[in-house]
């Protein structure tokens, strides 16, 4: 199932919690969704998918009706089908001359008032903008819909929808894109241009792309929002929530939904063929697998690269397992992972126990108890039903409510602090793993790190009567940043070892933005409102989308690779301070005003895609799967090697201990100034590396230059693990920064 990925997408996948949905009627138990992908659409004019799809269907079943059968058809940007089947027709349909592949549909899961000032884009003469054309700039957001009514995404100022558009709105009677009053004859143009929804209808749930889920809507702010003034969370965050790009257009293709528990693989491969259809220009989407998977498995990854053939980029979540390494879910090279990271904003929460001591922990807290002093009780004692080590816990159903009403409980795991509120506390302070990310919850928290709850800890058990206040959160702007949210996922990419993934990373924690006033935002909350705070690489991926697009306004006609790499290669470097830290940020943090000018980009073709597919022994059926065309692999792309696609890192896995050797080909393209000249600079590494040439000219725009970079060691190992480094050229104005990094295999 694809999964969310905002507060650390955990708060926005909790919600199917107060959502009472009744569950899709399966027609047979031993049947369920499988996706049958039929490559690309052929080019005979008298095709017609859909009766071809039909005939198909009627064959292999034996029924003349199939409509209880067919979920959905894949007829704009390639072929296929979505079906009820049994085991017995899957397989005969996977040996159907016409027929690529067939496999199940999965669940996949869901993975900014200070944010885009923090990266750089700031509103004034700094950041330069084109806003014609960023009014002509479509943002693609699968997700879980969007809220229209949202000040985020109000129609203000907006004129017709780009000439390119093609698509529609099907959001429901209760959601406008464009809206015409027939009395006055007066249309209103909109921001939201078009909107679908993919999610299963459902007997008694309106099937809307309105957003039940809060998700959507905060993604879409994010990248494409509208700039709206005095935006808060209580109070707290207060200031201009805007996009990246906030006149651009937004394209809703809700994909995600509560009552499914997420968002299932055949809604998203319809939301990529029609994306690709309607003529978006990129396409953000902060869902995501539970590991990465095979790129003929991986539905994004099939969508994503026929959306690079039409030249639309697709910016995904990287996913939100971290710190444990290679848990990066997005692991394509024509698709750009985005990791997260935090700002140099943060919101800390303190208790003041009753001895004077204050700890500081995080939280993100609006409630305001003026500083009261509560009686303290630690969940360890407050049971007569469970053991000791789950009573510490706060586990469900072992708090006695006698014991804990109108207290203020300890609890050893942040997680089950609602449990101490369904009791009667007033409060809680909490153990908590992560304590560089604040997270909502219903009544006041604080969770803290081992170090200070066990300065709680060790009060109440000196004390006879402990008591102590937890204080509304206070806003800091000075803390250490950018550093990689604990959450992030990281590399080594687990299907491709020598493509460094995440690609790049960008603001994910504790981010305000658009939100659905239907939705509470935390669970066992009773609070609605317009605009919420979360964290997740689900936050980080839409930052991506919208320098992406802010690029595009100023170079339209860039391929994807192109605009990948100038947000790669002029990234800046990110702190350190983490395990294997080129796993956990790849190229940098995003920097989007250097990478209007990056000066050199690497450019990577579909055929360049293809070759790569081809040097992995992706050959027949799997090859088609992918790219969607029958073709044979030469015998030279047969030997490519994947470390030598023209990408912006440069990544190899090299035997542990032993000596090594390896060779990077790289092809770059010059995008800035003529009659110019570019050296190589090799900075921050233990490793013999070699640049032929480490100079070169360029006459003129548009002209390209090839190079090898060598490197070579002794052997990893003897704790030393990962060796990395960075190439960098330079003309004396632009710094084209490359990571190059070196890794032990079978640590």
């Amino acid at each position: 199932m694809a999964k969310p990925a905002g507060s650390y997408c955990l708060l926005s996948c909790l919600f199917v919690l107060f959502v009472s949905c009744t569950s899709a009627a399966k027609n047979d138990q031993d049947k369920q969704v499988y996706i049958v992908y039929m490559g690309a659409l052929p080019a005979r004019v008298d095709y017609m998918p859909m009766s071809h799809h039909t005939s198909i269907l009627q064959e292999v079943t034996g029924e003349s009706s199939i409509e209880s059968r067919l979920v959905r058809n894949y007829k704009r940007s390639f072929n296929g089908f979505a079906a009820w089947l049994t085991e017995s027709e899957r397989q005969i349909l996977a040996n159907t001359e016409d027929v690529v592949s067939v496999f199940p549909s999965k669940t996949l899961k869901l993975q900014t008032t200070a944010s885009w000032d923090f990266v750089g884009l700031k509103k004034g003469k700094r950041a330069k903008r084109n806003p014609s054309i960023e009014s002509d700039t479509i943002i693609g957001v699968m997700d879980s819909g969007i809220n229209p009514l949202s000040d985020s995404f109000s129609d203000k100022g907006f004129g017709p929808p780009p000439k390119k558009w093609k698509g529609v709105c099907q959001g429901s009677k209760h959601f406008s894109c464009n809206n015409l009053n027939v009395d006055d004859v007066v249309v209103v143009y909109s921001k939201v241009i078009g909107a679908r929804n993919y999610t299963p209808r459902i007997k008694g749930v309106p099937h809307s792309a309105i957003d039940n889920m809060g998700h959507g809507s905060h993604t879409a702010s994010t990248a494409a929002g509208n700039a709206v003034k005095d935006v808060s969370f209580y109070g707290l965050a207060n200031g201009t929530a805007r996009g990246g790009v906030p006149a651009a257009r937004i394209a809703v293709y809700k994909v995600c939904d509560p009552c499914i528990k997420g968002c299932t693989t055949d809604g998203i491969l319809s939301a990529f063929d029609d994306a690709i259809g309607d003529n978006v220009d990129l396409i953000t989407i902060s869902i995501g697998d539970d590991k990465g998977l095979p790129f003929h498995e991986d539905t994004i990854a099939i969508g994503a690269f026929h959306a690079m053939a039409k030249g639309i980029l697709t910016v995904n979540a990287a996913g939100n397992s971290g710190p444990e390494l290679s848990t990066v879910t997005s692991v394509a090279p024509w698709i750009f992972t985005v990791g997260a990271s935090n700002t140099n904003r943060a919101f800390v929460t303190k208790a003041v126990l009753g001895d004077g001591k204050t700890v500081v922990g995080k939280s993100v807290n609006s409630f305001d108890l003026k500083g009261t002093k509560y009686p303290v009780v630690y969940g360890k004692t407050a049971s007569s039903n469970c053991d000791a080590a789950s009573a510490a816990f706060c586990s469900p159903g072992c708090l006695d409510r006698k014991l804990v009403s109108g207290k203020i409980v300890l609890c050893d795991s942040v997680q089950n602090v609602e449990e101490a509120k369904y009791m009667g506390a007033v409060a809680s302070i909490a153990r908590s793993r992560r304590t560089d990310t604040a997270l909502v919850f219903s009544f006041p928290v604080t969770a803290l790190s081992g170090p200070a709850y066990d300065v709680v800890l060790s009060y109440i058990n000196s004390t006879k009567n402990p008591i102590a206040a937890v204080l509304k959160s206070e806003t800091i702007f000075n803390q250490k940043a950018p550093v990689i949210a604990s959450y992030s996922s990281r590399g080594p990419n687990p299907i491709i070892p020598d493509i460094l993934k995440p690609d790049i990373t960008a603001p994910g924690s504790e981010i305000i933005a658009a939100y659905s006033p239907s939705v509470p935002p935390s669970i066992a909350d009773t609070r609605h409102l317009k605009y919420s705070i979360l964290s997740g690489t689900s936050m980080s991926c839409p930052h991506v989308a919208g320098v992406a697009a802010y690029i595009k306004t100023f170079h339209p006609r860039w391929s994807p690779s192109m605009i990948q790499s100038a947000i790669m290669t002029t990234a800046w470097p990110v702190n350190a301070s983490t395990l294997m830290p080129e796993f956990a940020s790849g190229a940098g943090h995003v920097n989007p005003l250097a990478a209007v000018h990056p000066g050199l980009v690497y450019e990577a073709s579909k055929s360049d895609y293809i070759a790569f597919l081809c040097g992995l022994n992706y050959t027949g059926k799997n090859l088609r799967l992918i790219s969607g065309e029958s073709r044979t692999c030469t015998k030279a792309q047969s030997k490519s090697l994947p470390r030598n696609l023209n990408y912006p890192s440069m990544t190899a896995q090299v035997p542990a201990t032993k000596p090594f050797k390896v060779t990077f080909r790289r092809t770059v393209t010059n995008v800035g100034t003529s009659n110019t000249t570019y050296k190589a600079k090799v900075v921050g590494s233990k490793l013999n590396v070699e640049v032929i040439p480490d100079v070169f000219s360029l006459k003129s725009k548009h002209e390209k230059k090839s190079f090898t970079v060598t490197v070579s060691g002794k052997g990893l190992g003897g704790g030393e693990l990962v060796a990395s480094s960075q190439l960098i050229w330079s003309d004396g104005f632009h710094f084209v920064r490359s990571p190059i990094v070196v890794y032990a295999a079978n640590w």
